[in-house]
């Protein structure tokens, strides 16, 4: 057989075991088939790597996510006890709604100052100082221009990736 149709085989077989797996994340409204889902997704990831030939990436997602990360969710679904149902309209503690709008309120404040500060920032600072070369005497002026880039001329994408 050609290695070409045997490379499509095994990318249409892990596609549709990932999309099978995040349809099933998303659709199965039992949280362990959920997980289990999840898993199947993870393990189609896996398959992608190998097919690239990148195995140290393939066992990251089975070892770190599937591995660990999923079995933290099973736990927690098994202590929670998920299965039961909840009745929503009963507020368990009745200030969380209100303190969380105010909590909203707030962050979107502190998120807005920040961009205005930004803002005034970037028209105060001293542009246009051209690019630092790494040399024996000046070892960091990499550095000094990776930050320059990220605090000048990128702070606004900078600061919502923080956020």
């Amino acid at each position: 057989m050609n290695t070409t149709f045997l490379e499509y085989v095994v990318f249409f077989a892990a596609s549709l075991m990932m999309l099978g797996g995040a349809v099933g994340v998303i659709l199965f409204r039992n949280p362990v088939h959920a997980a289990l889902g999840l898993v199947l997704t993870l393990f189609g990831v896996a398959v992608q790597f190998v097919a690239q030939e990148a195995h140290f990436l393939a066992a990251v997602p089975v070892i770190v996510y599937a591995g660990a990360i999923v079995v933290l969710f099973l736990f927690v679904i098994m202590l929670l006890g998920v299965d039961r149902a909840v009745d929503l309209s009963i507020e368990p503690i009745p200030i969380q709604r209100p303190l969380a709008a105010v909590m909203t309120v707030g962050l979107v404040g502190l998120v807005t100052a920040a961009v205005v500060k930004a803002g005034d920032a970037i028209g105060t600072l001293n542009p246009g100082l051209g690019i630092d070369v790494a040399t024996a005497e000046e070892p960091d002026g990499n550095i000094r221009q990776l930050a320059r880039n990220l605090y000048n001329d990128h702070v606004l994408a900078f600061q919502l990736t923080s956020v």
